[in-house]
């Protein structure tokens, strides 16, 4: 009578594909995503031949070289300013000691909220850097309603910022005046609310920062690269809105927003929320849409600094979403009427 062994167990699970008996793992799936990859690229750039015609007849119509005027004009012009204002608010939150801060401003908070106001004038950085400057502050000792008098007016009334003001606005030098005061004016009187009004459990310690830990090369040129990174999709995304709402939004409506002054002001202040430009490109922006009055772009100018979407998200993971849902609102509320009372007196 025959014998006969039982096969190995794992014989009959074997993958035929695979006679060892190995399953293909992370490797050979990496090596089927790193094969698909010319494939895509090529049937991309066969797709873009084959559509060249088309792509070519809707470049040339007048509206997409209107919109490319437009943009291109925009993203040029505020280029520089962006990434002169990422170098310098990069060295500044890496290179000034926030016990700086604490040294200099006075000990009365009354009296250090302007102060700290008025230290956003002489020290540049964008909004990007605002805030985890800000944080720094509260976290080496400074009194929060001076920081957050900072905070709002560092981004806005900057050199930086200021020049790239007077450049875009040339034949209405009295716009960098406004933009100034009416930007001090507001953060002041967030620092001066928050001193009055604010509590300390609606103001979570600030963390520590992302670059403690690194040398300081490292955490300039670290900065530098997400700051120019983030702030720049931002201005494409801001120069391409600006370019559409020149040249698709037709004329008549346009008329009609500007020629109401209280739904051109509101227009433009949601409009600095939601397109979240980096304040030393914005002046581009705003003097682009050359249908809305001077105090419309003005609300545009103060608003947007202050408040936008990438803003409150990094307020809310800096000081908390309780603070950011206390704080954002009043500083909408406050830098529409502040940037409307100024450019009712000086525009």
């Amino acid at each position: 009578m025959a014998i006969t062994e039982d096969a190995p167990r794992g014989a009959a699970e074997r993958d035929p594909a695979h006679p060892s008996g190995e399953r293909p793992g992370r490797e050979g799936q990496e090596g089927d995503r790193r094969l698909s990859s010319p494939l895509i690229l090529t049937m991309t750039l066969l797709l873009a031949v084959l559509a060249q015609s088309p792509i070519r007849g809707a470049l040339g119509t007048p509206l997409m070289q209107s919109w490319m005027t437009v943009f291109v004009a925009v993203t040029v012009q505020a280029l520089p300013f962006l990434v002169l204002g990422v170098l310098l608010s990069a060295a500044l939150a890496v290179f000034v000691p926030p016990s700086f801060f604490a040294r200099a401003l006075p000990s009365r908070p009354a009296l250090a909220v302007p102060v700290a106001g008025l230290a956003g004038a002489v020290l540049p950085g964008c909004e990007c850097a605002s805030v985890p400057v800000a944080g720094a502050l509260v976290r080496r000792g400074v009194t929060p309603a001076a920081a957050l008098a900072f905070l709002l007016s560092a981004p806005a009334i900057n050199p930086i910022v200021l020049t790239a003001t007077a450049v875009a606005f040339p034949r209405n030098p009295e716009m960098v005046l406004a933009r100034f005061l009416a930007s001090l004016l507001v953060a002041c009187a967030m620092g001066w609310l928050w001193q009055r009004l604010g509590r300390t459990d609606w103001l979570r310690p600030p963390a520590h920062g992302a670059h403690e830990g690194a040398t300081k090369g490292e955490a300039f040129w670290n900065s530098v690269r997400h700051d120019t990174v983030h702030a720049g999709g931002f201005l494409v995304l801001g120069a391409m809105a600006a370019a559409t709402l020149k040249a698709a939004t037709p004329a008549t409506w346009l008329r009609t927003a500007a020629d109401n002054p209280a739904f051109s002001v509101l227009a433009l202040a949601v409009l600095a929320v939601l397109l979240s430009i980096c304040s030393e490109a914005d002046a581009f922006v705003a003097a682009s849409l050359t249908q809305f009055s001077l105090t419309a772009k003005l609300v545009f100018l103060v608003v947007g600094p202050m408040i936008d979407l990438k803003l409150f998200a990094m307020q809310a993971g800096t000081f908390g979403r309780t603070f950011a849902l206390r704080f954002a609102p009043a500083t909408f509320a406050l830098a529409v009427v502040g940037a409307v009372v100024t450019g009712t007196v000086l525009l």
